[in-house]
């Protein structure tokens, strides 16, 4: 893909992005480490804090003033590789202020250290913890690699029974591992997250190479073939994101499946531009569309 397809108030930002890899180790302990250290930008009014859940790390967003009862578990991306739930200081206390809503981000465990289940174990762990401590309205979403877990945690939830889910917020979700193995796909240069790291995260948090016959329950949301019952669902993803077409292909099976699907795609938008250009007009308007469905679910 090249530059010049990127929408022209995207570029400066997404160019920035350019040389930043994580196929060494240096480039993922930098990865994991610098969210913790760095302030991101915050909207005003909102208390942050670090707590436990479920005896699961997480850091949560109070509102000045909560306008309902519901709260959104949110998991954070990085190719299952890095990250933390810093790197959503932005998106989170924008989306707690504007909808007085509360917000529990799992500090989840890193894959290829803690493959597959622990990362969605520990999304698990913290559901469980808001139930038990009354919490009867939860909403599930993620960005990226973490959308891609609070699509696992939907599907899991359903086998096991009991409380759901009232609605899934997914920005551009990692949905399918046969993404990744399709290796044609590596020549083409999607900006900010291409197939080679693609492949590194899959076969990191899967324990295998992706594409393979089978795969554990519950560990890619795509490969699932009943998605019947599954809460309402958000997905926005850009039409240069690499995973544009896994995100498509899976909102219109849960439509098929009878489940209440709203999907949106941006033109000229690469991976997780909504939050790596999130002063840009576009960014803007993609993340008060993402809040004003989710306003509409709580």
């Amino acid at each position: 893909m090249e530059l010049e397809r990127v929408d022209p108030t995207l570029r400066d930002a997404v160019t920035r992005m350019r040389g930043v890899g994580i196929e060494r180790r240096l480039g993922r302990a930098i990865g994991r480490v610098a969210p913790r250290l760095v302030r991101f930008p915050r909207t005003p009014g909102v208390r942050i804090a670090s707590a436990r859940v479920g005896g699961v790390r997480v850091r949560t967003y109070q509102p000045a003033r909560s306008r309902t009862d519901a709260v959104l578990l949110w998991v954070h991306g990085g190719g299952m590789l890095i990250g933390a739930p810093h790197i959503d200081d932005q998106l989170c206390t924008e989306t707690a202020d504007r909808l007085g809503l509360r917000i529990v981000s799992v500090d989840y465990r890193l894959a290829p250290e803690h493959p597959f289940p622990a990362p969605l174990d520990d999304c698990a762990r913290v559901w469980t913890g808001l139930v038990e401590r009354g919490e009867r309205r939860i909403a599930i979403g993620g960005q990226s690699a973490g959308a891609g877990l609070a699509a696992a945690l939907a599907q899991r939830l359903l086998d096991e029974g009991g409380q759901q889910p009232i609605a899934q917020l997914l920005l551009c979700p990692m949905l399918d591992d046969r993404t990744a193995a399709d290796t044609a796909r590596d020549g083409e240069e999607h900006l900010v997250w291409d197939n080679r790291s693609n492949r590194l995260g899959w076969r990191s948090f899967l324990g295998l190479e992706p594409g393979a016959a089978t795969v554990p329950a519950h560990a890619v949301p795509a490969r699932r073939a009943d998605l019947a019952g599954l809460p309402p669902a958000w997905i926005g993803v850009g039409d240069i994101d690499l995973f544009h077409d896994e995100d498509v292909a899976y909102a219109e099976r849960l439509r098929a499946a009878g489940v209440d699907v709203d999907l949106v795609i941006v033109p000229g938008a690469p991976h997780g531009f909504e939050s790596i250009a999130a002063d840009a007009e576009l960014s803007r308007t993609h993340r008060a569309a993402a809040q004003a469905w989710l306003a509409t679910r709580i």
